[in-house]
């Protein structure tokens, strides 16, 4: 098994549940997790500007770590910059993260379809196209950049009842609108996926993308690693396996990230400047 890492790509902790997951079916891969904290949040820049961010710290990312695979999880970074990055860097193979309106759509009832994202996600024509065609179904989306910011800086902290009364307001509007479904489209949203999936019960039934983005990267690291057995079921160990968690900026890791590193068995270091 190559020592090149799957790199895991956010601003900040949203992809750490899909990474979780992914380790859990791959425990020998090579993992560095980036969250780069000196452009976030995200969702409030413009597209062009964001694709230019993300290509410039995938050219860092490509000469500090040599990824065999690159997975942006994170919705926003996906629909604002994942076509150029395929094209800047064809030799890299990468995964998107997408909200899963498909199945949605296809389970939907009513034809409404909630989407609790960022703004730039939400607004994004591609998740509507999508809907229509796998539905006929109407998305009614939220844009809500105070949670990711309740989930980046308080989601350690917060109270069972505080998690469940900011989700149940969410929930109650998207109730107001007739919907049915209900996708999770901001990857820091499932850190609070039981707290979605229990205050939506009955009537709504709420759907996220994390173990078909595990499926992607297994799926890709097959067909360009065919020489390497990549099966959950491997005993093969890789004698340096090790797994980072970097972060951009120039500032000392926050107390939060030392305990996240810990959480997830990481060595914790800054990514360069260069």
């Amino acid at each position: 098994m190559t020592d090149q890492p799957v790199l895991f790509l956010d601003s900040g902790i949203g992809g750490i549940p899909y990474c979780r997951h992914f380790i859990a079916r791959n425990p020998y891969e090579n993992i560095v997790y980036v969250a780069d904290r000196k452009n976030f949040p995200y969702g409030n820049r413009e597209k062009e500007e964001l694709a230019s961010i993300l290509i410039n710290l995938t050219e860092k990312l490509i000469k500090a770590v040599n990824p065999k695979i690159a997975v942006l999880v994170c919705n926003t970074a996906t629909l604002a910059a994942l076509s150029e990055l395929r094209e800047r860097f064809q030799k890299l193979p990468f995964v998107g993260t997408v909200p899963a309106i498909k199945p949605a759509a296809l389970a939907s009832q009513t034809g409404r379809i909630g989407v609790l994202g960022t703004e730039l996600t939400i607004n994004e024509p591609y998740i509507r196209e999508l809907a229509v065609m796998y539905g006929n179904g109407e998305i009614f989306g939220i844009g809500a950049p105070e949670l990711v910011e309740f989930v980046e800086t308080r989601i350690n902290t917060a109270s069972a009842e505080e998690k469940k009364t900011i989700v149940k307001d969410y929930l109650n509007r998207f109730r107001d609108a007739g919907i049915d479904t209900l996708v999770l489209g901001c990857t820091h949203f499932l850190f609070l996926q039981e707290e979605f999936q229990r205050e939506a019960a009955p009537d709504i039934t709420v759907f996220d993308s994390v173990a078909g983005i595990t499926h992607r990267i297994e799926s890709l690291l097959k067909e360009n690693f065919p020489e390497e057995n990549t099966s959950p079921d491997t005993h093969r160990k890789n004698s340096s396996h090790q797994n980072h968690l970097l972060l951009t900026g120039t500032d000392e890791p926050e107390s939060s990230w030392i305990t996240w590193a810990e959480r997830l068995g990481f060595s914790l270091s800054l990514l360069e400047e260069s």
